[in-house]
């Protein structure tokens, strides 16, 4: 299959999920030498789970198949540009290449603030609509020292 197809499975994913009410408009899929390995639809409403878009779910369902939290080498296909958290976690799982169809300026037109979030990431920390407070840094630092020092540790 080639990428239209497998943008056009995401697409319908994305409709078909929504018009079932599990969720918003967002649909994904994380593709493997031509294969596709994980599925996700948005499911932040129908789960009470913020965290749970069409591209973390995604992630979820492909790692959880393949018995391993890396997806190095694989594609995510999403109908819409991902947020910062599912592009971080695009970054996290390995990613080799986003395709997506609508931006996250459509998305904004639609009511969904991932263009505000992205603005605020570009903000001092002092200036953004969550306040950030750093607290107790040093006593922090023993647990790094431990983890550094771990023998067996999986590094990711």
């Amino acid at each position: 299959m080639d990428t239209n197809t497998f943008m056009q499975q995401a697409i319908n994913l994305a409709l078909e999920k929504m018009n079932d009410y599990e969720g918003g408009p967002f649909g994904a899929l994380i593709v493997k030498d031509g294969l596709v390995i994980g599925r996700g639809w948005n499911r932040v409403t129908s789960t009470n789970d913020p965290t749970a878009h069409a591209e973390v779910t995604a992630i979820r369902d492909a790692c959880k198949n393949m018995a391993d939290f890396s997806l190095a080498g694989c594609d995510l296909y999403v109908n819409c540009e991902p947020c910062p958290m599912c592009l971080a976690a695009a970054y996290w799982a390995g990613i080799k290449t986003i395709y997506y169809a609508a931006t996250r300026k459509d998305a904004a037109n639609i009511g969904f603030a991932d263009d505000h979030i992205y603005d605020e990431f570009s903000r001092p920390l002092s200036h953004r609509a969550i306040p950030m407070v750093q607290l107790m840094r040093d006593e922090n630092r023993p647990v790094f020292a431990a983890w550094n020092k771990l023998e067996g540790k999986i590094n990711y």
